[in-house]
């Protein structure tokens, strides 16, 4: 399977968004809402939970099912907003220790003027500084399209893990055709030459680990997540804060180097 078919999967039509996985995975889910200095950004569903009798904190970038959901949570787009709400939600995570998982599946952030001026490019960059030194273990998994910063916003982690047809790139094929080439028939090259599949990536250093979605069977991944998440998180709990911190560091400096 080539990159753009991976691609084209990763924004399949009945793909489970955001909301499936934590209805499959997580039990008692309460869902907090609002950033507490502007609103609320249903591209970000934000709450907690239990995962094997744990609990959690879980955040999902959400892009809706039918057409009117889709509009309510801007196709998973978030504000600055939304980002700040996640962040209110991890900073709480850490002050109760509570592991975070975030589920990310998204085009990018929204560039729109209102989200421009409420501070977009502030509200991803608190993100990035913050989740690198927050004292309690991380876990980021793609589960859709990662696009740009509006994925990395959710993305500093203890591990970065991928489903088989998830795509992570700085820019999407169609956007890279429209740069380089100034011509949109080139988005198969473009989407080879980003090396956004997850097989790609898994030898580049960015994430550890690719999920496969067993032909399409997801009860099976869920089944196999819940347990993979819940061990993870469980070991990453016991190493002591400063361990867990500069491992984290590591990984981001190690990041393009391979195995």
């Amino acid at each position: 399977m080539d990159a753009y078919e991976r691609v084209t999967n990763a924004r399949a039509k009945g793909r489970p968004t955001g909301l499936a996985f934590i209805r499959n995975l997580f039990e008692d889910f309460l869902e907090m809402h609002g950033d507490r200095r502007f609103g609320d950004d249903s591209a970000v569903v934000a709450g907690i939970a239990r995962l094997d009798g744990m609990p959690v904190t879980v955040i999902a970038l959400e892009r809706g099912v039918d057409t009117k959901d889709k509009i309510e949570r801007n196709f998973g787009m978030a504000h600055p907003e939304g980002y700040r709400k996640a962040l209110r939600q991890m900073k709480l995570a850490e002050k109760f220790g509570r592991p975070v998982v975030c589920l990310v599946d998204t085009s990018g952030a929204y560039c729109g003027i209102g989200a421009e001026e409420r501070g977009q490019g502030l509200a991803i960059a608190e993100n990035l500084m913050e989740m690198m030194t927050l004292k309690t273990p991380v876990l980021s998994i793609l589960i859709g399209e990662g696009g740009s910063g509006g994925a990395l916003g959710l993305a500093v982690a203890d591990e970065v893990w991928m489903l088989e047809n998830a795509v992570y790139s700085v820019i999407s094929p169609e956007g890279c055709a429209s740069i380089l080439w100034k011509d949109p028939s080139k988005v198969k090259e473009a989407a080879a030459c980003l090396k956004l599949t997850a097989e790609d990536l898994l030898g580049l250093g960015v994430i550890e680990r690719i999920i496969g979605e067993e032909d399409g069977n997801f009860d099976a991944v869920y089944d196999l997540l819940r347990g993979e998440i819940a061990a993870t998180l469980r070991r990453n709990r016991e190493l002591p804060i400063d361990e867990l911190l500069q491992r984290r560091y590591d990984r981001f400096r190690k990041i393009g180097a391979g195995k």
